[in-house]
């Protein structure tokens, strides 16, 4: 039998995309803009956690988002018309991801959306969220040039999530347990959860809220002011 070539192309692709991040960090750096990549399952509340979000800080910073689908442009109007920030859709064409250069492309259509739009002459946004698509495994592997990442555990996902998902739960700087306003009708331990993700991340912060009333929102909406401004400040 001949020898067949085999070329272990998965390093190579993570090595050029970890690269290509970290010169999308920089570039955000001299701007001035922080980006945050936002993960979860479907389902999860993003989206409304995301209006809960801005709604509260768009007085304060200039905001804008991007999200992220295989196909639609639900959550990207949604966004626009629940706060009235620039909020853009990004088709992945089939992929369950977004890498750092598909994310380069789509805050370049950010910045043209903006320079077409009016109040885009207000300068650009503070802050630049990027909804990711919705999946506990593809988005974790993938560096996408953000400052921070965040993700979205809802409870009735189950408190096991971080022991299932271990790569997701380590790489995120904080992580939001939403519908806390449904745990007396699930199974869920809030204690043992947050032991899980600590097992992960030890330095994670773990923030429960309920995206539907708001509750726990403000604490979620202080924490990413102070990460923006600490971020701009440096």
């Amino acid at each position: 039998m001949e020898n067949v070539k085999i070329i272990e192309i998965k390093k190579s692709v993570f090595e050029n995309n970890d690269r290509a991040a970290d010169e999308l960090r920089g570039e955000l750096k001299t701007k001035g803009v922080f980006l945050l990549n936002l993960m979860s399952s479907p389902g999860s509340g993003k989206t409304t956690t995301l209006i809960q979000t801005i709604n509260r800080l768009k007085d304060k910073i200039r905001i804008a988002v991007m999200e992220a689908d295989i196909d639609s442009d639900v959550d990207a109007i949604k966004i626009k018309e629940a706060t009235g920030v620039e909020s853009i859709q990004l088709h992945t064409g089939g992929m369950c991801h977004l890498d750092a250069e598909m994310t380069k492309q789509g805050l370049e259509g950010l910045n043209n959306v903006q320079r077409d739009n009016v109040q885009g002459t207000k300068g650009r946004p503070d802050l630049v969220i990027l909804e990711n698509v919705g999946n506990l495994v593809c988005p974790a592997e993938f560096d996408t040039g953000a400052v921070k990442n965040a993700m979205i555990l809802s409870v009735p996902e189950g408190h096991d999530k971080p022991l299932k998902y271990p790569l997701m739960f380590s790489i995120c700087d904080v992580v939001v347990i939403n519908k806390i306003d449904v745990l007396p009708y699930f199974d869920f331990d809030m204690e043992k959860c947050k032991e899980y993700i600590h097992m992960r991340n030890p330095k994670a912060t773990v923030i429960p809220i309920c995206a539907k009333t708001g509750e726990g929102v403000d604490i979620f909406a202080e924490w990413l002011l102070t990460e923006v401004k600490n971020w701009k400040s440096i």
